[in-house]
């Protein structure tokens, strides 16, 4: 139910960001995150978790270091998929960070909201595969928990469980716009004041010769071998594809009511989210760059704020020909003369591409960004194009202060999501 106030009208609570936790490519945690994006250190290299002898494409961006028995009970762990176990730790950074004492809590008024694009991608493959080669026994020997582990819902339903929140759960599968829309779609809820906290975000963990194998069909994957740390090239005349990687994101939501009743620091405000669809494509985007320009429009109508406010836009920037052109056509569309004054960085050019869990992992490279005054750089941008001809804060970290930032997401079948953030001020106004 939407909250009233005195005089019987509804209001709208300001939701801020108390908490977040990432898995990277190119760094566990926030600090070894943050330090890898200002220094331009990529994370992208050669598979090394399965043979890609034989396949078109070799390059990914998988994580390091990463042993789901640091964040959870082994047979757990056992019993999830992936996807679920990158959600889970960085829930748990998240959640750690935001000192946020859930015994304390009404678990009822807590809710979770993760964004994946496929779910256990990699475990059905993996499945298949062993029920092909144990022969007439196959059907014997497929384990119980194989469908709880591998549907898309269940990185948010494990992270429920493991946690204990009993408020909204929702899962986003918008392809690559997912975890951007889980946290509109969560900034949603708090502002109606159905809860008191979401943890929001997303999680993706397919990376297998089958899955390489299939985007590689699509022709969307960079083919650069000689230097791996090269292959994510967005806005760059000679990008050839996005690099497909793993990881997670996320984030601690919380009315400001709720976090001003507990001390909590506050990162940022999250105050603009708006979705669309291009109607246009399955897989490409429209050269005029339509829908993206009306989701940006149209958050920034969510916040009451014009093309002027923004002074910092964290781009999709996939690094693939059709997306780099049309989202730069885009951001022309809406912001007019000033789009070239904007600085504008794509974090997918050292991560790669996360697919559902890129909104969210960017997004916290958006609010580090503003938190620290400095604007990661867009690596490997070497050779301008001239149809991306912005200011995409090539190959070096840029101090400059942001007080509004828009971070964007576009995914196969048109799905547009764009969130505004803003610096945190006790006293500010929407």
């Amino acid at each position: 139910m939407t909250d009233m106030n005195r005089n019987g009208e509804s209001r709208e609570h300001r939701v801020v960001i108390t908490g977040m936790g990432v898995l990277a490519p190119n760094g566990n945690g926030l600090e070894e995150y943050w330090d890898s994006l200002i220094e331009g250190r990529s994370g992208l290299g050669i598979a090394s978790s399965f043979d890609v002898h034989d396949l078109p494409v070799k390059t990914v961006a998988e994580l390091k270091r990463f042993d789901p028995k640091d964040y959870m009970d082994f047979k757990e762990a056992k019993r999830m998929a992936r996807f679920s176990q990158v959600g889970i730790a960085a829930a748990r950074m998240a959640l750690d960070q935001s000192g946020l004492d859930l015994g304390r809590e009404d678990r009822t008024r807590i809710g979770c909201e993760v964004g994946t694009g496929i779910g256990g991608f990699r475990e059905i493959a993996e499945e298949i595969e062993a029920f092909t080669l144990r022969g007439e026994h196959g059907p014997e020997r497929i384990s119980p928990f194989f469908v709880p582990r591998v549907i898309p819902n269940m990185a948010s339903c494990q992270i429920a469980i493991h946690f204990g929140l009993e408020g909204p759960n929702n899962t986003d599968t918008t392809a690559c716009a997912a975890s951007t829309q889980s946290l509109g779609n969560a900034y949603r809820v708090l502002q109606r004041g159905d809860a008191d906290v979401m943890l929001a975000g997303g999680a993706e963990a397919n990376l297998c010769r089958f899955g390489l194998a299939s985007f590689a069909a699509m022709r969307v994957l960079s083919t650069q071998v000689d230097d791996p740390t090269k292959a994510s090239r967005p806005f760059d005349a000679q990008r050839d594809g996005f690099v497909p990687g793993e990881g997670a994101g996320m984030l601690v939501l919380e009315t400001l009511e709720h976090a001003e009743s507990r001390e909590a620091a506050v990162f940022a405000e999250l105050i603009g989210f708006a979705v669309t669809d291009d109607a246009f494509h399955i897989v490409m985007p429209e050269e005029d760059g339509d829908g993206p320009a009306r989701a940006m429009q149209k958050a920034l109508d969510d916040a009451g704020l014009g093309p002027q406010d923004v002074d910092y836009i964290n781009a999709h920037g996939t690094s693939t020909q059709l997306n780099d052109k049309s989202e730069t056509t885009a951001i022309k569309r809406v912001f007019g003369e000033r789009a070239g004054k904007i600085p504008i960085s794509s974090t997918k050019s050292m991560i790669g591409h996360l697919l559902g869990a890129a909104g969210a992992v960017e997004a916290i490279a958006t609010i580090l960004s503003m938190n620290h005054g400095m604007v990661h750089p867009t690596i490997n941008l070497e050779h301008p194009d001239p149809d991306c001809d912005l200011d995409y804060v090539p190959n070096q970290a840029r101090r400059h202060g942001i007080d509004v930032a828009l971070s964007n997401s576009f995914g196969f079948g048109g799905q547009n999501a764009c969130i505004l953030l803003k610096r945190f001020e006790a006293n500010g106004q929407r």
